[in-house]
């Protein structure tokens, strides 16, 4: 278990440094340790339904949408539908395609009363390239991890 709070401290003082309100930041493939690794983990994948259709699932992820599809306003039962699906004690981590959703959902969650929120950073897809194009520089997809389409 010396690697999970590892991974966890090295997370914890990304938060620190960053000014996060949540209590870490993970790479994505620190991310999927963390969920072999911790007892009842859970990893909350927010992108929309479209998103998960059309680009791809994470095996295992609880999927809430942050931003309901195709009306593209906030999910106002974002915090019900986490309850419901989620234990309030459970470690949990956020994924979107990019980081900044998840972002707002672990921030969300921690001031509901959830402990233990961290964001995946570089999110599903990971940053633009040069081409403005997703999946090829970063991400939960591009570092070979878990997904189908």
């Amino acid at each position: 278990m010396g690697k999970l709070s590892d991974i966890l401290n090295i997370a914890r003082m990304r938060s620190k440094e960053l000014g996060l309100p949540y209590a870490g930041a993970l790479t994505p493939s620190e991310a999927y340790e963390v969920w072999q690794l911790a007892p009842g983990a859970r990893l909350v994948d927010v992108r929309t339904r479209a998103e998960w259709d059309w680009v791809g699932r994470i095996p295992g992820a609880v999927e809430i949408e942050w931003v309901s599809y195709p009306v593209s306003e906030p999910n106002a039962h974002f915090l019900q539908q986490l309850k419901q699906q989620v234990d309030n004690e459970a470690l949990m981590m956020f994924i979107c395609r990019s980081g900044v959703r998840s972002h707002n959902a672990a921030s969300l969650a921690t001031q509901a009363g959830f402990s233990e929120c961290y964001n995946v950073l570089e999110g599903f897809e990971g940053d633009k390239d040069a081409n403005e194009q997703r999946g090829h520089v970063g991400g939960w997809r591009h570092a070979g991890l878990p997904w189908k389409s």
